[in-house]
């Protein structure tokens, strides 16, 4: 008997980075571990990053991301389950695209009405209260990092990873999302650079990130420079990595499972919750992109993690505790099992 199939409806594009993407693809195969057949509503956006990382990934076209083009484009679709990672539906589209199937929504908000049957929220500070009178009576809430949708290949790395945090700093991994918010990489790196001697730098982003072409230029003078592009080795470049400056999203979670000492970079509001947390656990050191002295207190950051290897372990081990990499398998396990039960 074939396993069940699940669509998944995933949001991408400037605005909103690849994260979404990502996490549901990581979701996808642990579903595809189990005998689901998966396939994603690909907008161009989303097409672009199946492209990249998933290539043999089946899509339903779709034109946009916009609820009503998702509807349309779904109408005539056959599944078992639907799984939504878009903050932009709500309930209604919910429901309205789910034709009654087993539905499993990933948010971060809780900021507006579910129509998920298990919610998937991992942020560290998430609490059921949050979502009270949010998710349908019955629903299933699945909070914390430790439900993290992680690639298998992070959890694979992790011992010999933690096995040597806190060493001195001779690579830096620079990944501020794929898209690349307002040219933030090439700021980043700007500031970074004159402060590193010789130290490398792995500088993740996508194809059409802002900072692409003058990063470019500058790696063709500075060997310390290696660009990755729509890299598909981040778990080995992460665990290879002394140290990380990040971006507060879905990210994080990667950089913890190989407890990499990091400086997060929030970039949007929805980050800002979730990174607070981590700073509070002294799991990571934390700066806000959009803060008016964000250069002076991101300098000062960047040199006490560059210069002080007692707070890199600490770190390490704070983040470490907080995700194993091991959120997917169990998420997949708690949907497959809740399809069953409305297919049987």
């Amino acid at each position: 008997m074939s396993g069940p199939s699940i669509l998944f409806v995933a949001n991408a594009g400037p605005e909103v980075g690849g994260g979404h993407v990502m996490r549901s693809l990581t979701l996808a195969s642990a579903l595809a571990t189990e005998g689901a057949t998966c396939r994603f509503a690909a907008a161009p956006a989303v097409a672009a990053l199946l492209h990249a990382f998933a290539p043999d990934m089946p899509q339903v076209a779709a034109p946009s991301t916009a609820p009503g083009d998702l509807a349309d484009a779904l109408r005539a679709e056959r599944f078992d389950a639907i799984v939504f990672d878009h903050y932009g539906l709500a309930e209604p589209d919910h429901r309205a695209m789910a034709q009654g199937k087993a539905v499993l929504v990933i948010d971060d908000l809780a900021d507006r009405p579910l129509g998920g049957d298990l919610i998937l929220d991992s942020g560290p500070s998430r609490g059921a209260a949050d979502y009270d009178g949010l998710i349908p009576d019955g629903a299933r809430l699945m909070l914390g990092p430790q439900y993290a949708p992680v690639r298998p290949q992070f959890a694979a790395l992790r011992d010999t990873a933690l096995s040597w945090r806190g060493e001195p700093v001779g690579r830096v991994l620079i990944s501020l999302g794929l898209t690349d918010l307002e040219g933030i990489t090439g700021r980043v790196v700007e500031r970074i650079r004159p402060k590193v001697a010789d130290v490398g730098l792995d500088i993740v982003l996508g194809p059409e990130a802002q900072s692409l072409a003058s990063l470019e230029k500058i790696a063709r003078r500075d060997t310390r420079i290696a660009l990755h592009v729509d890299s598909a080795n981040m778990a080995q470049l992460t665990a290879e990595a002394d140290v990380a400056v990040g971006a507060a999203g879905s990210s994080t979670w990667e950089r913890c499972t190989l407890g990499l000492p990091s400086l997060m970079v929030v970039l949007a509001d929805n980050q800002r919750q979730a990174a607070q947390a981590l700073a509070e656990r002294d799991a990571a050191l934390v700066v806000d992109a959009r803060a008016t002295d964000f250069e002076g207190v991101f300098d000062r950051a960047l040199m006490r993690l560059l210069t002080d290897a007692e707070l890199r372990r600490r770190l390490a081990a704070a983040s470490a505790e907080i995700c194993d990499g091991l959120g997917a398998p169990r998420v997949a396990e708690a949907f497959l099992k809740l399809i069953a039960a409305r297919t049987g």
